[in-house]
């Protein structure tokens, strides 16, 4: 019988040389030694333990480790720590302010039911930070779109664009599109009038 034998060498892999860096994290200065391979989001949660910044899909597509370099939305999967030397970061625990209380954006979030299990809330908000940064007074079109860069499995997206609009709106009551928020009617089956399961529920749009 013929056998395949497959011979493995030993390689020899030196440590990559750290960098020295100085950045601004939540108003605090840092002065960090990382390697240059060392992503942003494992230096926030490993390193400093802000564990807010959350990990899910690792190559910047779901926006949960959303964190702003600069007021800029940048996923910290992809960013290496050493890029953001000499500039300022800030993740969701930089949000609150000194006495603790909750930034609008944030309390927002709690009282609209923006949030279900969590996971993806802390890059929902650090993107609505920056969305009304940008527009201060949003409509519900440019709120959707702002977005879209952030995925949530929960809500269905009615209680995050909620969220944002109270916040833009300084506690004014938030009135959605009712087309954008309507379960289509169901038959005995469960089956929607479209013949879409009715599970789909409103498409986030």
């Amino acid at each position: 019988m013929h056998r395949c034998i497959r011979y493995h060498r030993k390689v020899s892999v030196e440590p990559a040389e750290r960098v020295d860096i100085r950045v601004v994290v939540n108003g605090e200065s840092r002065t960090l030694s990382v390697a240059p391979d060392r992503m942003l989001v494992h230096t926030l949660r490993e390193d400093l333990g802000l564990t807010g910044t959350k990990e899910a899909c690792s190559i910047g597509v779901c926006g949960v480790c959303s964190v702003l370099v600069d007021g800029a939305v940048l996923s910290a999967c992809l960013v290496p720590t050493v890029r953001v030397d000499g500039r300022s970061v800030t993740t969701v625990e930089g949000l609150a302010a000194a006495d603790g209380s909750l930034s609008p954006v944030q309390a927002a979030f709690i009282e609209q039911g923006g949030l279900q299990c969590g996971i993806c809330t802390p890059g929902q908000v650090i993107a609505a930070t920056a969305l009304l940064a940008e527009h201060p007074r949003p409509d519900e079109d440019i709120v959707r779109e702002y977005m879209t860069g952030n995925l949530c499995r929960c809500t269905g997206y009615y209680g995050i664009v909620a969220s944002v609009l109270a916040a833009a709106g300084a506690g004014e009551p938030v009135m959605l599109r009712p087309e954008l928020v309507e379960l289509p009617p169901v038959d005995d089956a469960g089956h929607a009038a479209d013949g879409q399961h009715a599970a789909h529920g409103a498409a986030h749009r």
